[in-house]
């Protein structure tokens, strides 16, 4: 059963899961991932969620409020490869918009790549679509930018 739980930025579960999240971008992105590093970076204040299998923290996921207070960036969304394809990334993503309405966000972006078709499958499925590049991503030919209203 998967068990969700909202944390800090800081906490440990979800920093091995950012690390893990890197490595697999570094690898599907080895010639530009230094330009997206600079942006992946996580605010302390940014809400993050880890995802739990029989007490395994197995995937993550966090936003940051945009400029606008009505708006939210999803971020840092991972699940490790062993535990992909349960509806785990789902969950997170659900968990993530349900936090921000509560906060009383009204919008969620997000940011993703060309080399991520199962990630652009997954918002699609979720309602995201696609809009265009936002900062810092206009121009970037691999970024794929997302939004959706929130309920």
């Amino acid at each position: 059963m998967i068990q969700l739980e909202r944390v800090s930025a800081d906490h440990t579960d979800f920093q091995e899961l950012i690390t893990l999240l890197d490595k697999d971008l570094w690898s599907r992105y080895p010639d530009t991932q230094q330009f997206f590093d600079v942006h992946n970076k996580v605010r302390l204040d940014a809400k993050a969620v880890v995802a739990y299998v029989d007490g395994i923290p197995v995937g993550c996921g966090c936003y940051r409020e945009m400029r606008d207070e009505q708006t939210v960036e999803i971020k840092r969304m991972f699940v490790s490869e062993t535990a992909r394809g349960k509806g785990i990334a789902q969950s997170i993503v659900r968990e993530l918009e349900k936090w921000a309405v509560e906060e009383g966000k009204q919008q969620a972006l997000l940011e993703t790549g060309t080399n991520q078709p199962e990630a652009i499958s997954l918002y699609k499925k979720l309602g995201y679509v696609q809009i265009a590049n936002y900062e810092p991503y206009i121009g970037s030919e691999e970024s794929v930018c997302m939004g959706k209203e929130l309920a």
